[in-house]
């Protein structure tokens, strides 16, 4: 099973963030398969994140993902969606402070918009954005 993930700018500026969530994938049975730095344009970054359009957050979601340059990878592994959603943790970095001390949102987001990760909530996702950032290539 493959999942995609993205780090987030911040994330991708920070080198103990990017190096230590590289062997946290090694460690949990992760194997990048593909690697991809992108710099979304306004409008790449506003119809990735089309289904949050109307939410309050959007604005700050597309500023945040064309502040700089994202690393867009797709990781396989037994369950990797789940495997990558357990480390990445909740979304709600304050909570996840408490609730999932050890998690990657925990120790190296920011804020909710500026989590540090993106990561796929199904297959169906994954095939979408696999789609939207690596073309139709069987990578």
């Amino acid at each position: 099973m493959i999942t995609l993930a993205i780090f987030k700018p911040h994330c991708l500026k920070n080198p103990i963030a990017y190096e230590t969530i590289q062997r946290l994938l090694t460690a949990n049975g992760l194997e990048v398969i593909a690697r991809k730095r992108i710099s979304l344009s306004r409008n790449e970054a506003e119809k990735f994140y089309e289904e949050h359009r109307n939410k309050f957050f959007f604005r700050r979601l597309v500023s945040l993902m064309t502040s700089g340059p994202s690393e867009v990878v797709l990781l396989s592994g037994n369950d990797a969606i789940q495997q990558w959603r357990n480390l990445m943790g909740p979304t709600k970095v304050l909570k996840s402070v408490y609730t999932h001390p050890g998690c990657i949102r925990s120790c190296f987001g920011l804020s909710d918009t500026r989590n540090a990760t993106h990561g796929s909530d199904s297959e169906h996702s994954v095939i979408a954005e696999k789609r939207f950032f690596f073309g139709d290539s069987d990578v």
